[in-house]
């Protein structure tokens, strides 16, 4: 008896925001937010091929994108001359990387953005190795808050190996407080050939979905932002096990 009067209570208080609310309206009020605040992402292609089979499905998600309103910055890092971190610890004196290439300009780019998509082939179940250096040195290089900001990996392969560069790309957002937008399955699409990947329909489609669901994600975070601000954080404890 107490849950049908709940209930009755829910439907009735739904019923009263509706009548309420202006006929066609955005309940969420993103068209009004678009106007303040367009959502951003940023997308590196970790591919040295600018118009492979990583670049396909970069471009099914871009599509979605510019569909719901967003603007997309693609960069194309894959077939760029970025070496490794040197741990010399340089960026926390001066604020950016020692090797000023394309790292320092994505720095600006990620700090704007609401969204990272990060995509590389799968090279031995791992990312591409100029991928893997940029990243390492653009989250070590950059002292920017980074929570809240959404991260998404995508990969491409032949065969195998997808589920381990997926796991590899997504740690660098699950260690900077990013939540992480999925598919209706693992962000992945196959091909070897250029081209190739246009055959992969499910592959495809898990794009699409990936930009709607990381869309819709940007967007409550942004909403959820203006009426709670960020989560609370402590100051920071380092356990070092050896001593």
């Amino acid at each position: 008896m107490r849950f049908s009067a709940l209930a009755g209570t829910m439907a009735e208080r739904k019923e009263a925001a509706k009548s309420q609310r202006p006929a066609g309206a955005d309940p969420a009020n993103t068209s009004e937010r678009k106007g303040k605040h367009p959502m951003k992402v940023l997308m590196l292609n970790g591919s040295p091929r600018a118009n492979g089979n990583t670049a396909i499905a970069l471009e099914e998600m871009r599509k979605v994108f510019a569909e719901e309103g967003v603007e997309v910055e693609l960069v194309q890092v894959g077939n760029q001359p970025v070496r490794g971190c040197n741990g010399c610890s340089r960026c926390k004196v001066t604020g950016k990387c020692v090797f000023d290439d394309v790292v320092n300009d994505l720095a600006g780019k990620l700090q704007e953005a609401d969204g990272l998509v990060v995509a590389s082939p799968v090279y031995f179940a791992s990312a591409n190795a100029t991928l893997i250096a940029v990243l390492d040195r653009l989250f070590y290089s950059t002292g920017f808050d980074k929570t809240m900001k959404v991260g998404a990996s995508v990969v491409c392969a032949r065969r195998g190996g997808c589920s381990a560069t997926f796991d590899e790309l997504n740690k660098y957002f699950t260690i900077n407080s990013m939540p992480v937008a999925s598919s209706q399955y693992w962000n992945s699409i196959h091909g070897r050939e250029p081209g190739e990947a246009l055959e992969d329909g499910e592959g495809r489609q898990t794009m699409r979905t990936l930009a709607r669901n990381m869309t819709f994600l940007m967007k409550s975070i942004a909403l959820g932002k203006e009426q709670f601000g960020l989560p609370k954080k402590e100051d920071r404890v380092h356990t070092h096990f050896v001593r």
